[in-house]
């Protein structure tokens, strides 16, 4: 071969490699979900549609939302896929989804009350979603714990130190499981119920994947979760229970189409495979162990599989995303102001309580009940009261996205004073509990 020929060889190889660089197709998912899940669907995708590439960002639904935000349009994600229909909303309100309908048919239009798909067609219900408690069943027989069956359990003196939680504002499902208790118990009452978790807990997890990891290995004997994690866990041989509470929610996991992606045609064609029989049928894999959203699908499931559409789980909350939507970062930011970031004092608080409440019970002393009383109002009740939740200027200082330095300003004040206040009334819960559990010697 010639000079002129190796050179005309050298420029047909590289042409042909700008073929396939400016032709290779690849669809960019942002994504809260777990690797079995995202890999699983991956291989999948690109065995069904050879020379496609499938490219998983795996974000915190909180952090994902922020990703999508600043990335500039042209260069977001194609796809948004998470456990948390109001984090769609969230998106869908500030202009970042694109409508679009697969066209997959049998899927009904509503799970109970709640629309399957959003009715704007913004987003698509990929699969069902439901949130409970996880057990790790050696260690709560070596601990002799019993088995836990509402989230009201969870506050029960027997349990403190052997729970996990994460935090709503770094995981979108915890959010969820947090609202769902405040709209099934009320915003008081389920506060109260969320800060003697929290005061039980023996840790506030970085991830919402470290509730289950620490359950399953045995590092907690208890935490919540979203269902896929305790299914999972249990059909993957680890021991572990998991349970439904009657106050829950059986909700969409989502997925939608980012506007301003790099490829739209692609997250297109990705988000109909997840819809389709094929897709829907990766969900029944022991791994994952999710709710499909198409009905069809569970004829293929394993006996014993948990079917919503079949009745056997009674979810009695009807999940309200607006409302969710509307308080989404003030939730997140009064659960870390007074939990997270003041989980010591907190715990501390919880388990004073428990032991003035214990000696109270062998030795009844009516002064020594008012001052527990007291110790647990300060230290169950939250600091914003239900009347300042209806107060849409309030209310308005931590939804909108795009603050001013004046509102920054005000956000940053309310938190630092909740925290404040929390650490004040942990402190004199404290001090009154053992004032309380003095007086039945």
């Amino acid at each position: 071969m010639n000079v002129q020929q190796i050179r005309g060889a050298a420029a047909f190889a590289l042409a042909l490699l700008g073929h396939f660089a400016v032709h290779a197709q690849t669809v960019t998912v942002v994504t809260s979900f777990p690797k079995e899940l995202t890999a699983a669907y991956k291989s999948a995708f690109e065995k069904a549609n050879p020379g496609t590439k499938v490219e998983i960002l795996n974000k915190g639904t909180s952090a994902g939302v922020a990703y999508t935000r600043e990335s500039s349009a042209g260069g977001r994600p194609d796809v948004f896929w998470a456990s948390a229909p109001d984090a769609f909303e969230v998106l869908a309100k500030e202009g970042l989804l694109e409508q679009y309908d697969p066209g997959i048919k049998g899927i009904p239009e509503k799970i109970g009350n709640y629309p399957v798909n959003d009715p704007q067609g913004y987003y698509r219900g990929q699969a069902l979603a439901g949130y409970g408690i996880m057990w790790n069943t050696r260690y709560t027989k070596a601990h002799k714990l019993p088995d836990p069956r509402e989230w009201a359990d969870l506050a029960r003196p027997v349990y403190h130190g052997h729970v996990a939680m994460s935090s709503p504002s770094r995981s979108g499902t915890t959010h969820l499981t947090i609202e769902t208790i405040l709209q099934g118990e009320g915003w008081g009452r389920g506060w109260s119920q969320i800060l003697q978790i929290g005061g039980n807990c023996a840790a506030i997890t970085e991830r919402s994947f470290g509730v289950p990891d620490g359950v399953s290995n045995g590092q907690f004997g208890l935490g919540l979760v979203i269902d896929f994690f305790g299914l999972a866990a249990q059909n993957s041989g680890f021991p572990v229970g998991f349970v439904y509470p009657s106050v829950t929610a059986i909700v969409p996991a989502n997925i939608g189409l980012v506007k301003g992606g790099k490829d739209l045609e692609m997250g297109k064609r990705f988000i109909q495979f997840t819809l389709s029989p094929q897709g829907q049928e990766l969900l029944l894999d022991p791994k994952i162990s999710r709710l499909p959203v198409l009905p069809e699908t569970y004829k293929k499931a394993p006996a014993g599989y948990p079917n919503p559409y079949g009745g056997k789980i009674q979810a009695k909350v009807n999940f309200d995303s607006n409302a969710s939507a509307r308080r989404y970062y003030l939730v997140s930011a009064l659960f870390d102001q007074t939990v997270t970031f003041r989980h010591k004092e907190l715990a501390a608080a919880a388990g004073a309580i428990d032991e003035a409440a214990a000696r109270l019970a062998r030795k009844p002393n009516a002064e020594g009940e008012k001052l527990l009383a007291e110790a647990r109002a300060l230290a169950y009740t939250p600091v914003v009261d239900e009347a300042k939740m209806a107060d849409d200027g309030f209310v308005a200082v931590f939804r909108d996205t795009k603050r001013s330095a004046a509102k920054q300003k005000q956000m940053t004040a309310l938190e630092e004073h909740w925290g404040n206040e929390a650490r004040q009334n942990y402190e004199r819960a404290i001090e009154l509990a053992g004032k309380a559990a003095a007086m039945a010697k």
